[in-house]
């Protein structure tokens, strides 16, 4: 492979995920090979049908997992035929439905919790996620939940809910009032956090077999595919054998993050520097999401906007109806929220660099 070619000094830059070449300050190899950035069209990473859809999280009440919906976000995730916008909007399922299988789950956990009457939600959230870390949970940040409420000076309020693995959940009501809108984010937080301690959550040879047999159905793939790491199948296998042990929402925390890198064009820019799909496999798999990934891919919608004006106001308009649809529905929404997050950010550097640019009188 030509990448193995590479010196060792190299190849970890060129998996930066900055994706124009030159487009940072120093110009060095780092922000034109692995950093995030993207200014050409995105095409696929993965050679897989262009229709898969993005499965953000397990809609309540709890179903059993589609293993053909798990392999499409995967795909998605990884560059799968999909434009920036495919894995977007969701369809709210019945609020009602909805709200009945999240009182019944926050009823439930009370019972054998707390006894009966009425719970806290709040309160609960935060001691599930206490427990589990005094059980020994991997919380590399702590077992802290952390609330936003979006700024408003009437409802309905919206508020989110990050947990401390990084999943984010928000009110899925129509709420009067800031504190009913923190309960109704706690609560479907809540309610995900309690699902995901089932067995079935977890990925197990079992469920690996059955998802990549799964797949392979309903691609119309063959079994050589599924052992060849080259194939989108068999890059969708490696990823479920490499988070064995994990639950779908651990699961689906690390999918963001290639989420967001088929968002931004990163995917791309990195074939384009010779980095072969188990390279970026590897090296994103262990890489949390952090300030250092956001801001390399906000300066990449700054160039955008630079190229093309109204860039940014237009994914950050398709990005907030994706973000609300998903919220409505109860799915997890970490994915839109980030990306809101870096466009957000991008306004920001954007707003920065031509206050710079002012004439001084």
């Amino acid at each position: 492979m030509e990448s193995n070619l590479l010196p060792d000094s190299i190849r970890p830059q060129r998996l930066q995920p900055g994706i124009s070449f030159g487009s940072g300050t120093t110009g060095t190899l780092r922000s034109s090979s692995l950093r995030p950035g993207v200014t050409v069209p995105i095409a696929p990473l993965l050679s897989s049908p262009a229709s898969l859809s993005l499965s953000s999280g397990p809609p309540p009440p709890p179903p059993p997992l589609q293993l053909h919906s798990l392999y499409g976000g995967v795909m998605a995730g990884l560059g799968a035929g999909l434009g920036p916008g495919a894995a977007g909007h969701c369809n709210p399922g019945n609020p009602a439905v909805l709200k009945e299988a999240v009182e019944a789950v926050v009823r439930s956990f009370a019972k054998h919790t707390q006894g009966y009457g009425r719970v806290n939600v709040v309160e609960a959230l935060q001691e599930f996620w206490q427990m589990k870390l005094s059980r020994g949970a991997d919380l590399r940040n702590g077992a802290l939940v952390v609330y936003e409420m979006v700024p408003s000076n009437s409802p309905p309020y919206v508020c989110y809910v990050s947990l401390p693995g990084g999943s984010c959940f928000g009110s899925f009501q129509f709420c009067p009032t800031k504190a009913e809108a923190r309960r109704s984010a706690a609560k479907i937080a809540l309610m995900n956090s309690v699902f995901n301690e089932h067995p079935s959550r977890r990925i197990t040879d079992d469920f690996i077999e059955k998802s990549v047999n799964e797949a392979l159905a309903s691609f119309n793939g063959n079994r050589e595919e599924a052992d060849n790491p080259n194939t989108g199948i068999g890059a969708f296998r490696f990823m479920l054998e490499s988070n064995k042990g994990k639950s779908m929402l651990e699961f689906q925390e690390l999918m963001t993050v290639f989420q967001l890198l088929h968002w931004n064009g990163s995917l791309k820019a990195m074939r384009e520097r010779q980095c072969s799909r188990q390279e970026v496999l590897a090296h994103y798999s262990h890489r949390a999401l952090d300030d250092d990934m956001r801001t390399q891919m906000a300066a990449d919608w700054v160039n955008r906007e630079q190229s093309i004006a109204s860039t940014i106001a237009q994914e950050l308009a398709s990005t907030e109806r994706e973000l609300e649809d998903a919220r409505l529905a109860g799915r997890e929404l970490r994915f839109y929220k980030e990306k809101k997050d870096i466009l957000m950010l991008a306004v920001g550097q954007l707003n920065a660099a031509n206050t710079a640019t002012l004439p001084s009188h």
